[in-house]
């Protein structure tokens, strides 16, 4: 079920398909404007009837640019549960996912928003630049009480500065009242996440690393530097709930651990590409690693995790991943503002496994994990839940624990209970969990 849910999810992403008859017509528009004359178009013409048909039988007024977004949708659709196309507008949500940015202030709220209570700037965020510190009450916003707000408007307001910026009279945990003017720019929206030590006796760090993009590589860097600065001398890797991103940051990630050999490979119609490991940068090579996976663990997850566990020098704990070994290659489409995303080849593991569930009917997952470790489900909501929310950076947690010791107020989310991580722990540790062990 876990498996079908996000099977379900992958193919319906944002996608409506309006005319399943456009689809021939749409593919010859992209293919064939500047290719083809109009005598001969007889592809072009057929689109062009059925869109003035829809256009105008429809219950409801219907534009050109939709029926053509949906055609292209449909088109894309059909090919595979990978491929799509991103109109205009889901375009901006593709690159926040791709790239790792957004625009906004960079500032975690407290529950509800709406009453303005900050719990930490982001690191490198023009919150953190312009003075917003953990802790700050915002009292008025734009010069408009807190009163007039919903969560929606107030989540509006943060969006949409004038020429003078975000206005925010805020008062501080000390009682000091301060006037202050953000500017929204673009921010970091954090790919690794939690970064902590669980076990200071033996130096058992922990990070979840959330999707990959262009500024994952750089994230983690930063986090493995701030755990080696408190000892860090095994780590346990989480990848559940990560459906995968930037091909690239999950090879960067993988040459810090394995300084020989192949990562991965993707092979399809062209010839095949290769990704080496670098011995210049695999500085954590020979450090104790088990690395968390489950149903939700696909696409470049998945490549971190089969190159680690190939090369022997990872653990998997958890459950057996999703078989997302497809590849994409993204394209943008000038004027029109949008882009396609179609698949291209398959991923090779070093062992040269291909993990894509489709390319065996007798298989319903991608990579099984070493010690396979099954959660009950009133456990799986509170792990998803943790794993998804933002974690404080180095500059701000020591201010955040600071103000959670004299409040009392659990302002830093807590560790759901969790017999994946405990077993992963234990080997690390080195204690096998035996079959009454497992989950306790």
């Amino acid at each position: 079920m876990r498996a079908q849910g996000l099977r379900g999810r992958i193919r319906t992403e944002g996608t409506l398909i309006f005319l399943c008859g456009l689809l021939a017509g749409a593919l010859m528009l992209l293919i064939g404007r500047e290719l083809w004359s109009h005598s001969d178009d007889s592809g072009l013409q057929h689109f062009a009837e059925v869109r003035d048909f829809a256009r105008e039988s429809f219950v409801r007024e219907v534009s050109d640019q939709e029926l053509l977004d949906d055609a292209l949708k449909g088109m894309l659709a059909g090919l595979d549960p990978y491929s799509r196309y991103y109109d205009a507008s889901q375009t901006q949500d593709l690159v926040r996912q791709t790239g790792g940015r957004y625009r906004g202030i960079g500032a975690v709220f407290r529950s509800p928003v709406e009453e303005g209570l900050v719990l930490y700037p982001l690191p490198g965020s023009p919150a953190l630049a312009a003075g917003l510190r953990v802790g700050d009450q915002v009292l008025q916003l734009n010069g408009r009480g807190l009163e007039e707000f919903d969560a929606a408007s107030f989540r509006a307001a943060l969006g949409n500065p004038d020429s003078e910026g975000i206005r925010m009279q805020v008062r501080g945990l000390d009682g000091e009242e301060r006037q202050l003017s953000v500017i929204p720019g673009s921010i970091i929206d954090p790919s690794v996440r939690h970064a902590q030590m669980l076990d200071l006796e033996r130096h058992i760090g922990y990070l979840a690393v959330t999707r990959f993009t262009t500024e994952t590589g750089e994230e983690f860097a930063q986090c493995m530097d701030f755990l080696a600065e408190r000892g860090m001398k095994a780590l346990v890797l989480d990848l559940r709930h990560n459906l995968g991103g930037t091909l690239s940051s999950a090879v960067e990630i993988a040459r810090r651990f394995v300084s020989s050999g192949i990562i991965v490979s993707t092979e399809g119609r062209g010839e095949p590409i290769v990704y080496e490991a670098d011995p210049a940068g695999a500085d954590l090579e020979g450090m104790p690693l088990a690395i968390l996976v489950n149903a939700s663990t696909a696409s470049a997850s998945e490549v971190l995790a089969g190159a680690l566990q190939d090369h022997r020098v990872a653990a998997l704990v958890g459950e057996a991943t999703f078989g997302k070994g497809m590849v994409q290659a993204i394209r943008s489409f000038g004027e029109a503002g949008g882009r396609a995303k179609v698949t291209t080849s398959y991923y090779y593991s070093p062992s040269h496994r291909n993990f894509e569930r489709s390319a065996d009917p007798n298989r319903d997952h991608g990579i099984l994990p070493d010690l396979a470790i099954p959660l009950l489900a009133e456990e799986r909501a509170p792990i998803r839940g943790f794993l998804e929310s933002y974690s404080p950076g180095p500059e701000v947690l020591p201010a955040l624990e600071a103000w959670a010791a004299e409040s009392g107020q659990d302002l830093i989310p807590p560790m759901p209970v969790d017999p994946q991580l405990k077993s992963a722990l234990d080997l690390l540790r080195g204690r096998y969990p035996g079959p009454d062990e497992q989950g306790k």
